[in-house]
């Protein structure tokens, strides 16, 4: 989904201050990649268009062969450092850093006139809402009078196509079925989904151990206060020890912790800068698999009783159990199996996709989109590049002192005239594909991630950065906390035999 609230008609010089909550930019004196003319948006729509440059071409007749067979996958390869989950946690934590539901693709806009509707910062507020007070909604009010405990629900009929016969449950919902949490893009996905009702049983389990640690002599407010506190610090953990360290490595990622941003500088408070949510950070559509194993069904062992299905299908017919993974239904099958998404050591993880310049095929035909609006997602980008006034990844690196690409690399770009303006976003997944294989994000994609989201949790007074900076988890082992730890701990995870 877009990222703001663009003031109509308003064009506010380009600065070095910005103020609280707004997106702006690392690099304000760069001009953008390119005039905004017809020929200019027909190359990329050209670039972007299905089956264009940037389309994997996935054949697209069974979404089980697609993860099982791996010829089929010989134009879209899978990357052997990072598992499939890691796109969907990443997706979670874009929604919990920003939210702009009115950005236009249709004219250039300043990033300082758009509104950041979230806080800029990893505090969750995407799951907590207002808390218990203002979003009383989220809490189930059957315990401690709806001052403590987050709301979730059974889903009916899943015990009897689960293994074990375990009963699953999903996040609260409507008569209607829409979700009630905090950020309804938490609900586009059925794999977005279920990871945040996994930190609503995260925040209830650290609530439970509270309260039996604490025994009757604190009051509700205390504990919820203290749950939020440790969830949100093991979240923070988990991000920067965990998935940085996977998706721009260990090293850079302990360099920004050691000395700080080296670019990403702020006054006030810290802000979203285009250069990471229109660009760098839209890595992780690369990393999108066309379809995936949801679950397991009644068999740990046979795909014929699993649930297979494509990331989404605009074919899929039923309107209430549609056979794709698309959001905002309630069936009895719609739940998650971790293992297919993170390692939990028994052989069943399944990988994501390279990150580079190629992109799975249901990407370019997305769901949902008002009428004159691009479906392409990878078009979409690029134009939102262009809209936002982003300069091209040359000029960044060389603003940053870090090594462009060579001309050899972007070549297949000259048709479009675009080899040597190139958009940040492309330029960040051909980086990451040139200098690290498609395993992890390059030097300049790399470190303007690292960067932001470090430097946002820096930024931010509550965290366990400022707060105490030398904290360990108290959950997970050896001082370490990392996403299986947290849906182990979240009761979330099926045993399968």
């Amino acid at each position: 989904m877009p990222h703001g609230h663009a003031q109509l008609g308003e064009t506010t010089p380009r600065s070095v201050f910005y103020d609280q909550g707004r997106f702006g930019r690392l690099f304000p004196t760069l001009p953008v990649f390119a005039e905004d003319t017809p020929s200019l948006r027909d190359a990329l729509a050209e670039l972007g268009a299905k089956n264009g440059p940037m389309d994997a071409r996935d054949d697209l007749s069974d979404p089980i062969t697609l993860i099982t067979d791996p010829a089929k996958s010989a134009n879209n390869p899978d990357n052997p450092a990072i598992t499939a989950g890691f796109t969907f946690l990443g997706q979670f934590i874009d929604h919990d850093m920003t939210f702009d539901p009115t950005s236009s693709l249709a004219r250039q806009q300043d990033p300082e006139s758009i509104r950041n509707f979230r806080i800029p910062a990893l505090d969750l507020d995407n799951v907590y809402g207002g808390g218990p007070g203002a979003s009383p909604h989220l809490y189930d009010s059957t315990v401690d009078g709806g001052r403590t405990t987050l709301l979730v629900e059974e889903i009916p009929g899943s015990a009897a196509v689960s293994v074990g016969n375990k009963t699953r449950f999903d996040v609260p919902r409507n008569s209607q079925n829409t979700a009630l949490i905090g950020d309804p893009r938490n609900d586009e996905n059925l794999i977005v989904s279920q990871f945040h009702r996994a930190l609503l049983g995260f925040h209830n389990k650290v609530v439970a151990d509270l309260g039996q640690e604490l025994g009757g002599g604190h009051a509700a407010g205390e504990i919820f206060s203290e749950a939020q506190r440790l969830v949100r610090w093991h979240y923070q953990w988990l991000v920067i020890h965990e998935f940085l360290v996977k998706t721009v490595g260990g090293e850079l990622v302990d360099e920004v912790l050691s000395t700080g941003p080296k670019h990403f500088k702020w006054r006030n408070d810290p802000f979203i800068p285009v250069e990471f949510s229109v660009a760098a950070y839209r890595f992780g559509h690369s990393q999108i698999r066309p379809s995936y194993r949801g679950n397991f069904g009644t068999s740990a062992s046979d795909p014929a009783k699993q649930f297979f299905a494509f990331i989404f299908d605009p074919t899929a017919a039923d309107p209430n159990d549609p056979a794709d993974l698309r959001g905002g239904r309630r069936a009895s099958r719609r739940f998650i199996d971790w293992q297919t998404f993170f390692d939990f050591g028994d052989g069943r993880v399944r990988r994501n996709k390279k990150i580079d310049t190629t992109l799975s095929t249901p990407l370019f035909n997305l769901m949902g989109q008002a009428a004159g609006e691009p479906v392409s997602l990878v078009t979409r980008n690029l134009l939102r590049n262009l809209m936002m006034e982003v300069p091209s990844g040359e000029r960044v690196a060389k603003a940053m002192k870090l090594p462009v690409l060579a001309p050899a690399d972007l070549d297949d770009l000259e048709h479009f005239h675009l080899n040597e303006r190139t958009p940040l976003w492309f330029y960040v997944l051909r980086e990451a594909q040139v200098t690290a294989g498609g395993e992890q994000l390059g030097p300049v994609g790399g470190r303007i991630v690292a960067e932001v989201i470090i430097g946002l949790i820096m930024g931010d007074r509550q965290s366990y950065l400022r707060q105490e900076p030398d904290w360990t988890p108290t959950y997970g082992s050896s001082g370490s906390f990392t996403t299986v730890d947290l849906l182990k701990a979240a009761d979330v995870v099926v045993a399968l035999s």
